[in-house]
């Protein structure tokens, strides 16, 4: 998770990743910045995501995305 939190604070270090839940809700996270988290997480995790996960649910929180990682990992 913390390497999670460091991809996602390099792109917004002004916001709390630990209880911010509406990061794609309250605009946030735009397009540009999705694309860069997706890339940065098959980097560092060796994870692809699959287009049918790119969702508002799977990125509006730290946890939710963690969530993700975690279960494209296991596949």
């Amino acid at each position: 998770m913390e390497e999670l939190i460091e991809i996602l604070e390099d792109l917004h270090p002004e916001v709390d990743f630990d209880t911010c839940d509406t990061l794609v809700d309250d605009k946030i996270l735009d397009s540009f910045d999705i694309i860069t988290i997706i890339s940065e997480i098959n980097e560092t995790f060796d994870v692809v995501i699959p287009a049918e996960e790119i969702i508002p649910d799977n990125f509006n929180s730290a946890k939710a995305l963690y969530a993700l990682v975690t279960r494209l990992e296991e596949e």
